[in-house]
């Protein structure tokens, strides 16, 4: 039996219904805006697998060519690898649910969407979140919900949740909001440059917006949601975690409190193989294990440095809550690449290097929803092992490395020029080089200093900062939930505060405001008044790093690398657009072959030229206006005789286009034959006189003889008035 509930959201309609399509799944529901729908399928195993330490979640979204009626790309006509898209889908599915599972949970989970319709109108990653919050409601698996996701958009002034893509192109904002029925939970997008107060109440449209998609939820629930199966919470032992914490409790902080990261895993390894070997001795191998040793030992390093935050007013490397860490900014260390830059905050550091390309380089991509299919500006974000001094598989980017590129990408993408004042694709490639917390944060610094050293004319410089949060909760007498009884705010936090702590919260902007956010969570949720905090100080903070990179780099440099390509752009008419090309592409593969340049031409009529070199810069220039250009009246024009006439010649004074020269206008004189003035071949100076209805072109050298006499005079060579053609007066 199926059943369907509805939320009103914004100008639309969200329906989730369960019980017709993937019933053997533990729970799978429809989600549907538009014509827009995913399938979304949550299972999970009855058991944990042996010696799993950790919680097995996997959040997998794939898009299907058939949901838009397309055929996939490539030789195969099927869908393959997970594209950028899908892959970031399956990230803001995953971030916002993964908190609600219980703690001591060890069953795998799967939660699977499948896009079956595609309208090219709305978008369908917050219809994956909302169907995975659903699917998990109405199953019988653990969890803490139900949860709302909505996107939020800012057309003309005003919010809109869930706009269509044709929305999205005139929006200044795109912000997915999830959150519960009184808190956030993760939001993350971009926007451009806007006030931290406009964006405060952004996320609080958000919150107002999930509402009806909360209590839809609870209605599906409520008439189709199964009773949740019973489980034995996987945990350490009070007398193993006591005996664990006698060893090793009154020598952990000290260990903590070493600066030095590297130092400081030291000392805490030899504390944590202290406590294994000790808890061996006494309860037996059989009975400690890995597991067991993890958890202890995690359970005594969190407890360990909340009380030093929170009681003791302390973090880890010494700082005060508010301090930034040693920052160092530098820009073209890196000779032969377009653009480099250099950021270090801490022991976190990132090395950016841009390429320039044109705009042949951009990436184009398969947007089955609808929305951008291209685009210009690429940043991609790599994490090598030795970034925190570890070995390990060397592979391409994963989900990771890929979430982190985008965020990036985002956060400086509102700064990017437009091709019509920058005519090129761009491509950072942000490489980390140490790692201590929100390297993401560092790409944007480090990207920024290399574009400007590139000599990219951002519209001003981005850079970015996380907040941390550390709380204490208990729970609440009257509905047994947890509330937050005593917190702290962050600044810049290092690795271990992400790991012990409850928030990582990324915001990238400019001076005059936020271009690039990102919230995750381990909690349940955060109140808006905690975040509104967050976002003050995360706006101190970028502006201190904006002032550090400034004297690195103020602006753009003027000079471009030698090694990047220069262009020149020509305006021609669009109807010129085929005799530029040529028969079978024979005039601009001609051009291409003399000059070296690459050539792009736009529908619009810019021609795009690309050369290393100003020769063949020239080159190529002085044919396309050659070809493309119109003869003008009044205009003086050295051109070659290619035919003689009796009533006079016709002389070529552009590529491809010549005029006549009647027999009255070769001379100042009357002239009897052609021959007694030109002959095939000649090279003579001719003025436009005229231009027909039919485009037929007149030319004059008697004019033409006149007007260069005017201006320079008897002499020879530039300055002379005469040409080849001999001359005489009667």
């Amino acid at each position: 039996m199926s059943h369907k509930v509805t939320a009103k959201v914004g100008g639309g309609e969200i329906h989730i219904e369960s019980g017709k399509i993937a019933k053997q799944a533990d729970g799978a529901v429809t989600v549907q805006l538009g014509e827009t729908i995913v399938l979304v399928a949550a299972c999970g195993a009855s058991k944990p697998r042996p010696g799993l330490d950790f919680f097995p979640l996997t959040v997998d979204y794939r898009e299907k060519a058939a949901a838009a009626g397309r055929f996939p790309g490539g030789f195969f006509k099927r869908e393959g690898r997970p594209s950028e898209k899908e892959i970031l889908t399956c990230r803001v599915t995953d971030r916002p649910i993964r908190p609600l599972f219980p703690k001591g949970y060890f069953n795998e989970v799967q939660i699977q969407t499948l896009l079956l319709s595609a309208d090219g109108d709305n978008d369908s990653d917050v219809l994956s979140i909302n169907g995975a919050s659903a699917a998990l409601m109405i199953s019988d698996l653990p969890f803490a919900g139900p949860i709302g996701a909505v996107r939020v958009g800012r057309v003309e002034g005003n919010f809109v949740a869930n706009p269509t893509h044709e929305q999205m192109e005139s929006s200044d904002l795109d912000l997915v909001y999830v959150g519960n029925e009184s808190d956030m939970i993760m939001f993350e997008g971009s926007a451009d440059e806007i006030p931290e107060a406009d964006f405060l109440q952004a996320l609080k449209f958000g919150q107002e917006s999930i509402a009806p998609l909360i209590s839809a939820q609870k209605e599906l629930a409520a008439s189709a949601g199964k009773a949740k199966r019973e489980f034995e919470p996987r945990v350490v032992e009070s007398d193993v975690q006591e005996e664990a914490e006698s060893i090793i409790s009154d020598r952990i902080t000290d260990a903590l409190l070493i600066q030095a990261k590297l130092e400081r895993e030291a000392a805490c390894n030899s504390l944590k193989d202290e406590m294994e070997e000790k808890l061996i001795e006494k309860f037996g191998d059989e009975n400690i294990t890995g597991f067991i040793v993890n958890e202890a030992f995690y359970a005594i390093q969190k407890a360990a440095v909340r009380k030093l935050v929170l009681d003791d007013g302390k973090r880890l490397d010494g700082r005060g809550f508010d301090d930034l860490r040693p920052l160092t900014s530098e820009a073209g260390m890196i000779p032969r690449t377009h653009g480099s830059g250099l950021f270090s905050r801490g022991e976190t550091q990132g090395l950016s290097l841009v390429t320039l390309g044109t705009t042949d380089d951009t990436q184009t991509f398969d947007a089955y929803t609808g929305g951008p299919s291209e685009k210009r500006f690429m940043l991609h974000y790599n994490f090598p092992n030795f970034s925190v001094g570890e070995t390990g598989r060397i592979m391409g980017p994963g989900r990771r490395e890929i979430g982190h590129g985008a965020l990036a990408e985002r956060s400086i993408s509102p700064v990017i020029p437009s091709l019509e004042d920058f005519p090129y694709a761009v491509r950072v490639t942000a490489e980390i080089m140490e790692s201590n917390g929100s390297t993401s944060m560092a790409a944007v610094c480090s990207g920024t200093l290399a574009l400007l050293d590139a000599g990219v004319p951002l519209k001003r410089p981005v850079a970015g900062i996380s907040i941390g949060l550390c709380t204490r909760e208990r729970i609440n007498d009257t509905n047994e939930t947890k509330e937050i009884e005593a917190y702290k705010l962050l600044t810049d936090i290092i690795g271990w505060e992400d790991a012990f702590c409850d928030m990582d919260c990324k915001i990238a902007g400019t001076d005059q405001g936020i271009t690039g956010f990102q919230l995750d969570l381990k909690l349940q949720g955060i109140p808006h008044s905690i975040m509104e905090e967050a976002i003050a100080k995360a706006k101190t903070a970028r502006t201190a790093i904006l002032e550090n990179m400034g004297g690195c780099l103020e602006k753009e440099r003027e000079e471009m690398s030698p090694y990047a390509p220069r262009i020149v752009t020509i305006p021609i008419d669009p109807s010129k657009i085929g005799e530029l090309i040529g028969p079978g592409g024979k005039n601009i593969k001609r051009i291409v072959e003399e000059s070296g340049c690459e050539i792009n031409i736009e529908d619009d009529g810019r021609v795009l030229i690309y050369s290393m070199s100003a020769e063949g810069l020239q080159v190529a220039t002085d044919a396309i206006e050659g070809i493309t250009a119109e003869v003008e009246v009044g205009k003086l024009y050295r051109g070659k005789v290619v035919s003689i006439k009796e009533f006079g010649c016709f002389v070529e004074v552009l590529p491809g286009k010549d005029g006549l020269v009647h027999i009255s206008e070769l001379a100042n004189f009357r002239v009897k034959k052609t021959e007694d003035i030109v002959k095939d071949g000649d090279e003579i100076w001719v003025k436009c006189i005229g231009v027909d209805d039919k485009g037929r072109v007149k030319l004059s050298r008697k004019a033409a003889m006149e007007d260069r006499k005017a201006e320079f005079g008897d002499g020879d060579e530039e300055g002379a008035p005469s040409d080849s053609g001999d001359e005489s007066e009667e």
